[in-house]
């Protein structure tokens, strides 16, 4: 016997509906490549969404089709994150910190149809245009004024003159909640990028997880600024998630420097935020130099890389802002694990609550997980065992786009690449990527737990932790260290430093100084390039 209700599809053209209907003067506030504040509401959002997939239609777009974006966080970003995949297209969000020939490869890959670009990136799209024969249409995101008077891309169309020319009258079509919705291609440091290619259906469950308390906890009283990328899994969520509860968006722009971070927050009553760690670096140190504070911000997401323990100290300590540790994958939507506290931390103490923050967290609903060895045998969740993480949910990657790679699961469990360990509550420790784990004698090393010791060291802006050949023990550790301007520090200081912080095993053999570690894509290091570079480093120790 089946149920006896409604059934309505999980689309994500419902949550633009939502938010106009209950939070239609709620303000979205954008900082605009053209360097302007615009100010608007939901209410305009969605009749300019509904003039876009109008729009979309007369440019020929078909159903399935994908059409592609270039673009900072802003509104008309946001218009197009609905009216693409509400209209039945796919959204696909490139990285603008891609290397041309990877993003036309990409492109390419994904036979995007129509590319709408920000103004910023005028003159990597004049460089890529020749290399991407199947674009039908070129549209700037911007006025008819801030069109080129000479260009070498085609037929290059104006954002809201392609706006201003077609109705609002338009009604969302009844998809199919399996349809595809958006495409995100990973950001792989080996071979070529694959696709991620998400439904209306893992899209919406994904947005209910992430909203939960126990997940991000997005509430209509919220002010919400991503500064995760919109390109960057769909800045993990959150522009659906503010629609879904009616949160007041601010988005940043191209100005993610500490001062520009600073003033939106302050200005905007930002009460919370979300991006990666090598961000609030900058932030952070913003902030300390001009001794300001935060009137309104209380919590940020961190992830797309382990968040040093020294930062969640001074972020909560220091200027009362919470941090929600998170840890996702593209392949996952992003969201896997959340930092959530339960009742039985309640009467821990400020430090005992501060290292349970340093994991990664908890699973959200709709996320399984499990650990196991080499051989594929479940380990034990002891907070001590660590193995290849495996993942499943209702917002996971099943293939990838155009069965790239072909079967990446293992007895339908995805492998995320990650070596950790899971306690007895679930909450999950991440202690080093597979490839970069350190195999010192038979034994492994972690090497995110070494980089977050050095992190805690005053003098230390960034740090990594790579395997160093060595005669004896195969690996050993070498950290690499750039260090805060002006700030003294040795090799031996900076050793002595782990002194009774690990076991003396783990400790660094050696330490070499540079004036900046290398960050990918999507602001993660780049330890590949470490390797190489000092791949034929000597240890003191061999």
């Amino acid at each position: 016997m089946l149920g006896q209700m409604m059934d309505m599809p999980l689309l994500i053209s419902s949550l633009i509906v939502h938010a106009d209907r209950y939070h239609g003067d709620t303000e979205i506030v954008s900082r605009r490549a053209e360097g302007d504040i615009h100010r608007y509401t939901y209410h305009d959002a969605h009749q300019r969404a509904r003039r876009l997939a109008n729009a979309l239609h007369g440019l020929g777009v078909q159903r399935g089709e994908r059409v592609a974006t270039l673009a900072w966080n802003g509104y008309r970003h946001m218009e197009l994150y609905y009216a693409v995949s509400g209209g039945g297209a796919i959204m696909h969000t490139l990285n603008p910190r891609l290397p041309a020939d990877q993003m036309s490869y990409i492109i390419n890959h994904a036979e995007d149809r129509v590319l709408f670009f920000d103004l910023s990136f005028l003159p990597l799209v004049e460089v890529i245009a020749s290399l991407c024969p199947a674009i039908k249409c070129w549209v700037l995101m911007s006025d008819r004024a801030h069109l080129p008077a000479t260009t070498k891309i085609p037929g290059l169309l104006s954002y809201e003159d392609l706006i201003d020319s077609h109705s609002d009258d338009y009604d969302w079509p009844a998809l199919d909640e399996k349809m595809a919705s958006s495409l995100c291609y990973t950001s792989g440091t080996t071979g070529n990028p694959k696709g991620v290619l998400y439904s209306h259906r893992s899209t919406l469950l994904h947005t209910f997880a992430g909203c939960l308390p126990d997940g991000l906890n997005c509430a209509a009283s919220d002010v919400i600024l991503p500064v995760v990328p919109m390109f960057h899994v769909n800045a993990w969520g959150l522009p659906y998630m503010a629609c879904m509860v009616g949160a007041k968006l601010v988005f940043p722009g191209p100005g993610l420097d500490g001062k520009s971070l600073h003033d939106l927050f302050e200005t905007e009553k930002v009460t919370m935020s979300a991006g990666v760690p090598t961000v609030w670096l900058g932030l952070l140190a913003y902030v300390e130099t001009n001794k300001l504070k935060f009137s309104s911000m209380r919590r940020t997401v961190i992830g797309g890389s382990a968040c040093p323990p020294a930062m969640i100290n001074i972020f909560q300590r220091k200027y009362n802002v919470h941090v929600v540790h998170a840890w996702g994958m593209t392949e996952m939507s992003p969201l896997g694990t959340v930092a959530s506290f339960k009742p039985k931390h309640a009467d821990w103490t400020e430090e005992q609550r501060e290292a349970l923050q340093g994991r990664q967290g908890r699973p959200l609903y709709g996320v399984d997980m499990k650990i196991v060895d080499d051989e594929g045998k479940t380990l034990p969740w002891d907070g001590k065992a660590f193995g290849n993480l495996l993942v499943k949910g209702h917002a996971t990657l099943a293939s990838y786009f155009k069965n790239d790679g072909g079967d990446p699961l293992q007895d339908g469990w995805f492998p995320t690449g990650d070596v950790a360990n899971i306690d007895a509550d679930g909450f999950m420790r991440m202690t080093d990527r597979s490839k970069d784990v350190i195999k010192s004698g038979g034994e492994w090393i972690g090497s995110i737990d070494l980089e977050n010791i050095a992190m805690a060291h005053p003098a230390v802006a960034m740090a990594a932790c790579i395997a160093a050949f060595h005669p004896k023990w195969d690996e050993r550790p070498l950290l690499v260290v750039a260090k805060k301007p002006g700030a003294e520090l040795t090799r031996e200081q900076m050793l002595a430093f782990y002194e009774g912080k690990t076991a003396k095993w783990w400790i660094p053999d050696d330490v070499v100084f540079v004036d900046a570690i290398p960050l990918g894509a999507t602001g993660k290091m780049l330890k590949t390039r470490l390797r190489e570079q000092f791949k034929d480093h000597k240890l003191p120790t061999a």
